[in-house]
């Protein structure tokens, strides 16, 4: 048990301090638990991050459960990962709450327009990061393609792209894998562990079944399955979520979904907590505060959890899991689809910022409404591609800039 402090010490900081991103957070989190505090080797961290990858959910939080759950048995892994996700969600929550209360304030409308605009180069950035390390062959290059084809042109839905792509790696990718040099000892056994989480799971939702909460049980299920498709990260899964939300649900605005994702830019912690934001946002046009509040508690529940499901249920068997060819080859699979799916998301996000909500054109593509053109949030969005990827600013920096350019074109 002494090891439990510590752990909440050293877990609660990173929360607060991990801005960035999945990479940032992944550097982070190794600089501290490899090079500082040397909880783990550097084998057992490429392992463990392996293994997180492989997984639906945010693979950040899943690495903080695991190096809890390995230093300290579950009691470590549910508060390394706790506490990895609570300061970032606290945050994302009071910001919910000023946006719904001030959010179609003249100068806090022009103020995000600057952000919406820097969050198509914050995607375009994201894009290139991941197409650099994911697309390594002409093959990778073609699935990538072909998955920006099938959700952009096609409208094939994203758990079949993601499926044809990790099939199509398990057959035909070969991954060279390093042998495992020594067994590791592992913690308390899990099993009920899992068992736990699994109910603490359903049954929230199963309450709201029974008592008649027809929108909280659709949001809850809606975010559950979510939290069983996101692989490759939140920008992979942001499009599909886009238009399940916003287009399909009408629960929030594609306007209001890039909000969103630009407040979760500037917040610590996984980038999925998007999600907390859009079930605040929906629940309060739904059913007022009250509503807002229960709708993003129950989403943060339903995304977050299945992630300590995964790690309870897997982590016994990590190093059998990380040393299967085929389960490798499907990763990168779904590695170079997700390059094609954030491409998607990038098009989409870019369509609405500069020409507003699209109309349909040949073969039913979205087509942009030429007369609808913004060249202020066109200039903003140009201005933070240059700062991203041309002089390599820091994130927060290129979002206050571009917030306050944002506020100045509404002067003029």
């Amino acid at each position: 048990m002494s090891a439990l402090p510590e752990i909440a010490r050293t877990f609660l900081k990173l929360g607060l301090v991990s801005f960035g991103g999945p990479a940032a957070h992944i550097a982070l989190m190794h600089r501290v638990l490899v090079d500082e505090r040397r909880w783990l080797t550097e084998a057992e961290f490429l392992r463990a991050l392996s293994l997180c990858m492989l997984l639906p959910g945010p693979e950040a939080t899943q690495l903080a459960t695991w190096a809890g759950w390995r230093r300290g048995g579950v009691a470590g892994g549910v508060i390394a990962g706790a506490l990895f996700v609570l300061p970032g969600a606290a945050i994302i929550l009071a910001l919910a709450a000023g946006y719904v209360a001030f959010g179609q304030a003249p100068a806090v409308a022009a103020l995000f327009l600057g952000v919406k605009a820097a969050v198509v180069a914050i995607v375009l950035q994201a894009l290139t990061r991941v197409g650099r390390r994911a697309l390594t062959g002409t093959a990778q290059r073609l699935v990538a393609l072909a998955a920006f084809v099938g959700i952009f042109a096609l409208g094939l839905p994203f758990p079949l792209i993601l499926a044809l792509a990790a099939l199509w790696g398990a057959v035909f990718v070969r991954v060279s894998l390093e042998p495992l040099t020594a067994p590791v000892s592992a913690p308390a056994p899990t099993g009920g562990a899992v068992l736990a989480c699994l109910a603490l799971w359903v049954g929230p939702l199963a309450l709201l079944w029974a008592i008649g909460a027809e929108f909280l049980l659709a949001i809850g299920l809606f975010f559950s399955k979510l939290a069983l498709l996101t692989f490759g990260g939140a920008y992979a899964v942001l499009a599909w979520m886009v238009e399940a939300v916003a287009m399909d649900r009408g629960w929030v605005s594609t306007a209001q979904m890039m909000d969103a994702l630009g407040l979760a830019e500037t917040t610590p912690g996984p980038l999925i907590l998007v999600t907390e934001f859009v079930g605040f946002v929906a629940g309060h046009a739904q059913g007022g505060w009250g509503m807002a509040l229960a709708a993003a508690l129950l989403v943060l529940w339903v995304t977050f959890l299945p992630s300590f499901l995964f790690i309870f249920a897997l982590a016994p068997f990590m190093d059998r899991l990380t040393a299967e060819p085929r389960l490798a080859g499907a990763l990168h699979g779904v590695t170079a689809a997700v390059v094609g799916v954030i491409g998607n998301l990038a098009a989409v996000f870019a369509l609405h910022v500069l020409f507003g909500p699209p109309g349909d054109g040949p073969l039913a593509l979205p087509a942009p409404d030429w007369s609808a053109f913004a060249p202020a949030a066109a200039l903003i969005a140009v201005g933070a591609g240059v700062l991203l990827l041309g002089l390599r600013w820091p994130l927060g920096a290129v979002l206050a800039l571009s917030a306050l350019a944002g506020l100045g074109t509404s002067l003029i």
